[in-house]
This record gives structure tokens, sequence and C-alpha cells, in this order.
């Protein structure tokens, strides 16, 4: 599905893939502004309320965003209308579309899961296998997998916030944003890498139910 496939040691095809997707739906080709994805059921579950309440205020960081999924009426309507106003930074394709799905992960450099509540949540597992930062509310699955960045120990394999609170959303996008256009190279690459190696097979879930099965033997 993939203009260009690509791993953690070959970003450069990254790009490329990106670059496509601009041109594909008709977006401003550039590959320095930062692209947000969001693949989705349109739904207030998602966190589509928080993003309604601040979407005009996202649109001035000068990204773009890229939507796929259908759902709830005044959601697909919202994406569709700033589409038409704001036609080289939002992309709202409401349908479902696998490979464009695929497309989506693959171009974007940062992924939104604001969530009400999200009990595993693949998305985010998905974003990280191609390199795409996720942006989450710390919920569920959510808070499980996706650690916050720390810019004193540089660690981190994404983005989060508290509170169920727009605001707080927004000042987490602004953060994500800021680290992409200053730590391109640096920071925000080393995280793209750490995204891009964690494993949540169920390997790695065997292992530490084997090592935790153990340790009760052990201790009977």
């Amino acid at each position: 599905h993939l203009k260009k496939n690509y791993s953690n040691r070959s970003l450069k095809r990254k790009e490329e893939n990106k670059l496509a997707l601009q041109e594909e739906l008709g977006l401003k080709v550039d590959p320095n502004i930062p692209m947000l994805g969001m693949v989705t059921r349109l739904a207030g579950q998602k966190g589509l309320d928080l993003v309604a309440h601040v979407l005009p205020e996202i649109l001035e960081l000068n990204l773009q965003i890229v939507v796929l999924g259908t759902g709830e009426p005044q959601y697909e309507q919202m994406f569709r209308h700033f589409a038409d106003t704001h036609p080289e930074h939002v992309s709202a394709n409401i349908r479902f579309e696998n490979a464009l799905a695929h497309r989506i992960y693959a171009a974007s450099d940062l992924f939104l899961m604001p969530s009400l509540f999200e009990p595993c949540g693949l998305g985010q597992l998905i974003a990280m296998r191609y390199g795409s930062l996720p942006i989450v509310r710390e919920t569920g699955g959510l808070k499980d997998t996706v650690k916050p960045y720390n810019k004193e120990t540089d660690e981190g394999n994404g983005f989060s916030f508290a509170n169920y609170n727009a605001h707080e959303m927004l000042d987490t996008i602004r953060r994500a944003i800021d680290l992409y256009e200053t730590g391109k190279d640096g920071a925000f690459k080393r995280m793209i890498g750490r995204a891009m190696r964690e494993d949540f097979s169920w390997k790695a879930s065997a292992k530490k139910y084997k090592e935790l099965y153990k340790a009760l033997l052990e201790s009977l």
C-alpha cells in the first residue's frame, strides 16, 4: 500500500510516503509541514468533542490534518467543513479504506488519539510501528503503551495528557509540533526510532506471563 517501504534505519523513505500522500490528497506538498493523522471512528468516545472545541486553534499551528473514518454526523460535517475552508491543510476522508489507512500511518509525523476511554487501543500501536508518534490521553491501553516524552532524560515514545480537557490536548499538540520543528533530526528522530522498536507482540506478553507464573511458584 505504500509508496516506499521503510524501517527505523531508512526514515528518509518515510518522508517519500508523506510527499506522495500530500499530492494524492491535494494538500500542500512540503516535507517540513508536520502531518497529524487520525484513523478512527468519528464518535464522542474517541475524543472528537475535544478536537471540535479547539480545531481552529490547532490549525493555527501550521500543520496538516488527515482524517479517515466515519461516525456521528456532526463530526463528519465538522471535518468536511474544515477541509473545504482549509483545503491545503485538512483532508477529510469520510469513509473506510484499508489501503489509505496504511498510507496515512506511514505519512504522518504524529497520530492523535484523545479518547475518553480506550480499554486497549490499536491505533497507537500501529502508529508507533509506522514511526508516527502518538498523542494520546492517559486512559486505559493508551496510558499503558505510550510513554510521554521526557526532555530531561530524552525518553519516551509519544506524547500524552492526563485530563479530558481540550486545551490540555492543544498544549500537548503544541509541544509535539515544537519538538518536530526544533528536533526533527535529533530528539524527534530518536523518539521515532524508539517507537518503531517497541514490541507489543504476544511473544513479549507471553514472556512476562511466564516470569510472573515462575515468581508465584517460587514464592510457594
